[in-house]
């Protein structure tokens, strides 16, 4: 993993209360973990830091979008994205993020870097099957749903001739189970 050097936040400066922070995340950010499933980012993250005397509240929030291609055509899309995470951070004997939401960090730590749980907050959100907006409304037009819809109406067309070239000694037998 690369410098994230811009995601470390010195808490032990702060006095307590509130403190705002905000990042714009681009495919830069995903690079430093080696993640290169976005064609292209525009993500908007705030995080929250809430000092208290003996430990620290983080609230992070993310929106913006990520272009991806479609799962069934393969097209690039932007996908809108947002969602959000908490985080509690306290002090111990050792360093401990084994708990996905409690930060154990040794005393006399005076920072913390946020870049993997920004990471982590913005993958997930994104969902598994990523399918284009105009797949659902029908508005998209590629050649492989071109293709797709030719291949839907041959299959139709041959399930109808099956159809008509039915016996007749069979419509006795149906006529027999709708007389009861």
């Amino acid at each position: 993993m690369k410098n994230t050097k811009e995601y470390l936040i010195p808490f032990i400066g702060l006095k307590l209360g509130k403190h705002h922070f905000e990042y714009q995340i681009s495919n830069a950010f995903f690079e430093i973990f080696d993640y290169n499933e976005y064609q292209d980012s525009n993500i908007k993250v705030n995080v929250v830091l809430e000092k208290k005397s003996t430990l620290l509240e983080l609230s992070f929030k993310h929106k913006g979008v990520v272009n991806v291609p479609c799962d069934l055509t393969s097209e690039d899309f932007d996908l809108p994205v947002k969602g959000g995470m908490k985080l509690i951070v306290r002090f111990g004997e050792e360093f401990n993020n084994e708990n996905e939401e409690l930060l154990i960090l040794p005393h006399g730590e005076f920072e913390m870097d946020i870049a993997q749980y920004i990471y982590e907050m913005i993958v997930l959100s994104v969902p598994l099957r990523r399918v284009h907006p105009g797949v659902k409304d029908g508005s998209l037009k590629t050649e492989a749903l071109t293709k797709l819809n030719e291949l839907i109406v041959k299959e139709e067309k041959e399930e109808n001739k099956e159809e008509e070239n039915i016996d007749p000694r069979w419509d006795k037998l149906k006529q027999l189970l709708t007389d009861k």
